[in-house]
């Protein structure tokens, strides 16, 4: 199960996705992973997870920086 942070960073992403018009399987291949792990990560039902390194990668398909996708403060 994610925790609330992976939860934030999880619905950050999807919402950068959808708004970028890119399916689950475009950005999984984008950034070199199998066609499902993106759709595997945003499944609550996986044990899926990005890391430090999919940020990055995820961080130049949206040409932003891997900060962009943690929260302001922490979360409690």
């Amino acid at each position: 199960m994610a925790t609330e942070i992976e939860k934030y960073i999880i619905d950050k992403i999807r919402g950068m996705r959808i708004n970028n018009d890119l399916s689950q399987m475009a950005l999984s291949q984008k950034i070199g992973m199998s066609s499902s792990f993106v759709s595997h990560v945003e499944s609550s039902k996986r044990r899926a997870k990005y890391n430090i390194n999919h940020l990055n990668e995820i961080a130049k398909v949206f040409a932003c920086s891997p900060k962009d996708f943690w929260p302001d403060t922490p979360i409690t």
